[in-house]
């Protein structure tokens, strides 16, 4: 046979169509017929395109109707149909001319397309043709569906491929509108002072508050910071809702260079918290920032006590830059438990342990501790950290690297 499938039809709740090959054929069962799937079905262009403007970004959705492909006859055949949208006048001639489908299928010749998705696809079409031209004028728009029969036989879906004529909407207005904002996976800071100037510093999150991220840094008197949401994103005073200064011998203010860099009176080591919030329309994000004393310590079994910033054993900081701090030693054998020192956050929110000589910052649920490795329930017990009796905890804060010794 050629060009010919037939199969049976199911119930709907089960599957639309099961497709079988030619030598199972029957005459009792319906015919699909691909012959037809170089001839273009035919899209149907709306009533009111000639004398209206569509306004993609203010509508919900544009109405397509379109007449079913030539499938055969006899069969209310599951049809999925998709969009694809160019602003080049070529397209009506040459559908290999810039043009995006659409993510979203359609199970009915009748449809309602979201119009946010064919703005997006408008704009970034524009875009991508006038990477210098800011604002997407008032333009026609090409549309034509490709549709294919829905079923379990990718084989079936292949062979089924067809696609409408094109349609021109004469005059479409297309708006870049900013996606929704989310919190960034982490922050970064940079300076002189700063692992010698030559890179970007990551800020960890605080484990489990979203917004909230924490570092500790080293600047000498008068010394200046950069921070970002990403390495390279060069943000200084300017992009800080607010800095405020608790409990420390320094005032952080504006350099006034080009980069308003966040300059520190009084040098020292220093803990910082940023905490962000995101604006009602999801457009924007604020940052505030908040500077204090730098603190460290251990706790856990190997310490013998679970007193959250106990003053017996916080670790002892270095003068400058590029020294290690030091933590008092175990007193019992046990895993390794330490953290910087956040105000208005449990210690374990901000805790580390070490992972091939790096401080790692915890980011997960940990039931019974680094080693814990239960059905993959937990992390990697590797990233476990035993302690002996005597030993101490040495951390570069500046680099984020440490171990036990």
């Amino acid at each position: 046979m050629k060009n010919l499938y037939k199969f049976m039809l199911l119930p709907a709740m089960v599957l639309p169509l099961i497709f079988t090959s030619c030598d199972e054929d029957r005459d009792d069962n319906p015919t699909v017929d691909f012959s037809h799937v170089g001839e273009n079905f035919v899209l149907n262009t709306p009533a009111n395109a000639a004398n209206n403007t569509f306004d993609l970004a203010s509508a919900s959705s544009l109405e397509l109707t379109c007449q079913q492909p030539n499938y055969g006859t006899g069969v209310p055949y599951f049809v999925r149909y998709y969009v694809q949208a160019s602003i080049a006048p070529a397209f009506l001639n040459d559908t290999t001319v810039a043009h995006k489908e659409l993510n979203t299928a359609y199970p009915s010749a009748k449809m309602d397309v979201n119009a946010t998705e064919l703005n997006t696809a408008v704009v970034q079409l524009f875009q991508e043709a006038n990477p210098d031209v800011p604002n997407v004028p008032v333009m026609p728009v090409y549309l034509r569906l490709r549709a294919v029969i829905a079923g379990s036989d990718a084989n079936v879906e292949t062979k089924s491929n067809t696609y409408s004529n094109i349609i021109t909407l004469p005059s479409v207005k297309a708006t870049y509108v900013a996606p929704d904002v989310t919190y960034p996976a982490q922050l970064y800071v940079s300076g002189p002072s700063i692992q010698n100037g030559s890179t970007w510093k990551a800020v960890a999150p605080v484990y489990g508050v979203e917004g909230n991220y924490f570092t500790m840094v080293y600047v000498p008197d008068g010394g200046k910071i950069i921070w970002g949401t990403e390495s390279g994103d060069k943000r200084g005073f300017n992009r800080l809702r607010s800095v405020t200064v608790k409990n420390a011998d320094t005032q952080v203010t504006d350099a006034g260079d080009d980069d308003h860099s966040l300059t520190f009176s009084k040098g020292g080591w220093y803990t910082l918290l940023f905490t962000s919030e995101i604006s009602a329309d999801k457009k924007s994000i604020f940052f505030d920032l908040t500077v204090f004393p730098a603190h460290a310590y251990t706790i856990g079994n190997a310490t013998g006590d679970w007193t959250d910033a106990n003053p017996a054993l916080e670790m002892t900081a270095p003068a400058t830059a590029d020294g290690q701090w030091e933590s008092q030693a175990f007193t019992a054998a046990g895993e390794l438990r330490a953290y910087i020192k956040v105000p208005g956050f449990d210690w374990w929110r901000t805790e580390f342990t070490i992972y091939k000589g790096a401080l790692f910052w915890r980011d997960r649920d940990l039931p019974e501790g680094w080693h814990y490795n239960a059905d993959g329930k937990g992390i990697d017990p590797s990233y476990g950290v035993n302690c002996a009796v005597g030993q101490k905890l040495y951390v570069n804060f500046d680099t984020n690297t440490g171990e036990v010794k």
